[in-house]
């Protein structure tokens, strides 16, 4: 019988993306995936140092499977990968507090799991493994991706910028680019296999310049993914507002198959604490890029992350934060209240001085402000008719599916009626399954402040017929 895995992932896209590597070299390696922690022989947690709390989190699920351990017996072989396990090395399993972690796996070396788990396997030892930078190319064929729609691609690894609250450059190393000729194999390949939203992923990704391409930048980049036949959305994440010239700008509103939804992360609306952040620009110079993407793309979305009580902030900091939030009015918003990061700048040079009680007071009114923002935003889409890709089943209701706009709003509706009974009350109306991965016109009849809600226009469904994997 073969050996079982779970891999439990904290974090960001990218290390979603790294669990779906993850997945595919233990699939080669002979192991098969479970859901039940229970089953595992083999449990991955796969860290981020980013979002808030993530070493709590960790060691919090570490001390879970202490606990199933004794209660059962059962011993899987524990392997942290990711951020944290980068940042922290060793030193986690003095900090485990007598959890056992048998593999520390780092950001590059990702490839050499399956190794270090069968060694853990049979030593009496841990396998610690955060060398230097791996090559970041995966060979086609073993990424195991969890998403039957949309394609993970990563395009650059890394970052140069070290803005001064990021931990990003300290855990995934310095900027390294993937030839355009190998992310073109990875996007076809996606797409024989049936994926249909293709999403490029980079620390700063429209910093991209192809290594093998010296004319290919991010927006060339665009158009060549653009070009491939069976691809019907593209997005990226995350921009920086620093790189996000004319042609980036331009390649969104003429490339059809890029979605309008462009997520450009402020970090501040002050032009003070975004210099103490070394983002690079102003909130002046920012709000002038707001109004030039919305008067070439008018009906884009604009999306944002936002820090509230970075070192130093005051009153009058994060009433700009506010106030320039209301100019925007962005679609959607990822706020964070600050917390320093090992090895950062910030941590190193700047005292932590915004008290916590005032940070959970200003995130609170900048949440706040957000859901009136995004409630009046949706509002508006009431009675249009909007092109849905279906991408799931929805959560609360059996009968619904979900899927999202061009413009990345979730929209929730009913399962259409298949065949010539569309009409009657008990026509069929199939699984869930059968309406994932197809497009959908749907008549929005309801607002909420983070989803709409409609019905479907059956008579303009589509689904594109791919080959078999």
């Amino acid at each position: 019988m073969a050996k079982k895995y779970l891999i439990e992932t904290f974090g960001c896209q990218m290390n979603f993306h790294d669990s779906e590597r993850l997945a595919g070299l233990l699939d080669q390696a002979g192991y098969e995936p479970t859901t039940e922690v229970i089953d595992a022989d083999v449990v991955v947690i796969n860290t981020c140092s980013v979002r808030e709390h993530a070493e709590e989190k960790l060691y919090t699920r570490l001390g879970e499977l202490r606990v199933l351990e004794q209660e059962t017996g059962r011993k899987p072989v524990v392997a942290v990968a990711g951020c944290v396990a980068q940042q922290e090395g060793a030193s986690l399993l003095k900090k485990s507090n007598g959890h056992v972690i048998d593999v520390i796996v780092g950001t590059q070396r990702l490839k050499m799991l399956p190794t270090l788990v069968d060694n853990a396997a049979r030593a009496a030892f841990a396998e610690v493994d955060i060398n230097p930078w791996d090559d970041v190319t995966f060979p086609l064929g073993i990424t195991r991706r969890s998403d039957s729609v949309k394609a993970y691609v990563t395009i650059i690894e890394g970052c140069n910028d070290h803005c001064a609250f990021c931990v990003v450059p300290y855990t995934r190393g310095h900027e390294r680019m993937r030839a355009k000729a190998d992310v073109l194999a990875e996007v076809r390949h996606a797409v024989d296999s049936g994926r249909r939203e293709i999403q490029l992923l980079g620390q700063i990704v429209n910093h991209y310049e192809a290594p093998d391409d010296p004319t290919c930048d991010f927006a060339e980049l665009l158009a060549a993914v653009n070009d491939i036949a069976g691809v019907e959305r593209i997005r990226f994440a995350s921009p920086h507002p620093r790189h996000t010239g004319r042609r980036l700008i331009e390649a969104v509103r003429d490339l059809p198959k890029v979605c309008k939804h462009l997520h450009l992360p402020v970090q501040s609306g002050s032009s003070r604490v975004l210099k103490a952040m070394r983002r690079r620009y102003s909130r002046e110079s920012y709000l002038e890029l707001v109004n030039e993407i919305r008067e070439t793309i008018p009906a884009i979305a604009l999306s944002t992350d936002m820090i509230v009580g970075f070192p130093g902030e005051d009153a009058h900091d994060f009433e700009q934060t506010l106030s320039l939030t209301e100019a925007v009015q962005y679609h959607s918003m990822f706020s964070f209240k600050y917390s320093p990061r090992p090895n950062t700048l910030a941590s190193k040079r700047m005292p932590d001085d915004v008290r916590d009680e005032e940070k959970t007071a200003r995130i609170v009114a900048l949440q706040s402000l957000q859901r009136e923002i995004q409630t009046r935003l949706h509002e508006r889409a009431v009675g249009s008719t909007v092109e849905v890709l279906i991408d799931s089943a929805s959560r609360r209701h059996d009968a619904e599916v979900s899927g999202r706009t061009s413009g990345n709003t979730v929209v929730n509706c009913a399962m259409p009626a298949l065949g010539a009974e569309s009409n009657s009350r008990n026509a069929n109306r199939g699984n869930a399954s059968d309406w994932i991965g197809r497009t959908v016109d749907v008549r929005i009849l309801r607002a909420g402040p983070h989803s709409l809600r409609g019905e479907a226009v059956v008579s303009n469904m589509r689904r594109h017929e791919f080959p078999p994997a």
